[in-house]
């Protein structure tokens, strides 16, 4: 059974399961959902817990498999947690896993912890065992998207709110800003909050004046930023990004494959093939696969070509060549070529036979320093 992070407790009211596996990369929301289950596990019972961590590959699975068969000294149920922070069983562990699965009581309630898993991982067959033997909680990250009505939610909770219509949307963008990709840290400015100030109505300036900018940028999300022609955004997760130390050249990676993809697609529908094959052909999936097919209709085949040659162009400045029309500063040229793609996006479509000139510098040739 699948199962989402806010069906977890109207599914726990109306009775627990024998084993539950939680897997993500969201922390505080595997938190949570832990939490949530040891509560209701204790209240059913289950007031015996043993910890199983499961860490390189001489673990004991018959330790394991012994304690769930064993019959407890202390109480009538049991709760046996595992913690596998690589995800990764093994053959040793992936046998046991499944025999585990298929011999479970009603006396103990399990527990498995699991990290964020590949697609392969997932077909794995003791993923499959874990998956027919109770509940599956997948716990993801909140998408910047709708972190707003989340952090509303939240408030709600501890018995606050924001301002109605217009007003308290911008308040509640302001807290997203500063507390994107951070989600344990948008925990903790919450709970500030509740001390702070009483219940009711918080206005921006009480906001504003006690949120920290804790925001941490994914290199990933910056291309769907881009594409999304989110210029604000895009500028802010720069500045995070190259704030946090993080690698110049795989931004620039990033960027630059997102480019590529835009031009393999668009080769392929200017070749005739239909828009799920020339997806697949870009390699994009899930939610690049969305932007793709809105900004495929906006860009023309020399303006792609162009982006190409700046990618090549930023790629040579990072690596510490010169181009007399780009920034010496590697962030600074990566700041560039980003908002090249994000005014190719956000530009309305090219009009049939015509030919639009190059919006920025001409022919690009890098110099030796």
């Amino acid at each position: 059974m699948q199962l989402r992070a806010e069906q977890l407790s109207a599914h726990l009211s109306r009775g627990l399961q024998r084993i539950y596996t939680i897997h993500g990369d969201e922390p505080l929301l595997a938190q949570e959902a832990g939490d949530t289950i040891r509560a209701a596990a204790r209240a059913a019972g289950y007031t015996e817990r043993k910890v199983f961590a499961v860490s390189g590959a001489h673990f004991d699975w018959s330790g394991l498999l012994g304690a769930a068969q064993a019959m407890s000294l202390f109480a009538e149920r049991q709760l046996i947690e595992i913690r596998i922070p690589g995800g990764k069983p093994g053959k040793d562990g992936s046998e046991a896993l499944q025999r585990y699965c298929a011999h479970l009581s009603d006396d103990v309630l399990t527990l498995v912890h699991l990290p964020k898993l590949e697609r392969q991982q997932q077909q794995g067959a003791w993923f499959a065992a874990l998956d027919q033997a109770g509940v599956m909680l997948q716990v993801l990250p909140v998408d910047r998207r709708v972190l707003p009505a989340w952090i509303a939610q939240r408030l709600a909770t501890q018995n606050q709110r924001v301002a109605e219509g217009e007003a308290g949307q911008q308040t509640l963008a302001f807290f997203a800003d500063r507390v994107e990709g951070n989600l344990l840290a948008a925990h903790q400015e919450l709970q500030k909050l509740a001390l702070l100030f009483p219940a009711g109505e918080l206005a921006f300036e009480q906001v504003e004046s006690a949120v920290l900018d804790v925001a941490r940028y994914d290199v990933f999300k910056l291309g769907e930023a881009v594409l999304a022609g989110q210029t604000a955004r895009v500028l802010r997760m720069l500045d995070g990004l190259r704030a946090e130390g993080e690698a110049a050249v795989l931004v620039h990676w990033s960027l630059a494959e997102d480019i590529r993809g835009l031009k393999r697609a668009k080769d392929a529908l200017d070749q005739g093939r239909p828009l799920p094959m020339a997806l697949r052909e870009a390699r994009a999936w899930g939610q690049k696969e969305r932007l793709f097919e809105r900004v495929l209709p906006l860009l023309a085949a020399h303006q792609l070509d162009h982006l190409v040659e700046a990618a090549s162009v930023c790629d040579g400045i990072i690596k510490g060549l010169k181009h007399p029309q780009w920034p010496l500063d590697p962030w600074a040229a990566l700041t560039r070529l980003a908002l090249l793609l994000v005014q190719a996006v956000a530009l309305p479509p090219v009009q049939r036979g015509k030919t639009q000139p190059l919006r920025t510098a001409p022919r690009l040739a890098l110099e030796a320093p």
